[in-house]
């Protein structure tokens, strides 16, 4: 391992995405019938595919420089 530090340093912010995602996808699971009703739907997938897309390039660019040896 190159540099521990800096591999933590990227990965503990990607964790947190992820946790980020998985709860707002809890939160929009439980309330989807109020969420619907007053018609924010739409904005809340976006939501969470932003954070599900940014969670996974997240995961991919850290894969990537531990594999060239960047990190």
């Amino acid at each position: 391992m190159q540099n521990k530090k800096l591999r933590i340093a990227w990965i503990i912010p990607n964790v947190f995405f992820y946790l980020m995602f998985i709860g707002a996808l809890i939160f929009v699971a439980v309330n989807a019938k109020d969420i619907n009703e007053i018609g924010m739907m739409s904005l809340w997938i976006f939501i969470l595919f932003l954070l599900f897309v940014g969670s996974v390039l997240g995961s991919i660019r850290i894969w990537y420089w531990i594999e060239n040896g960047k990190m």
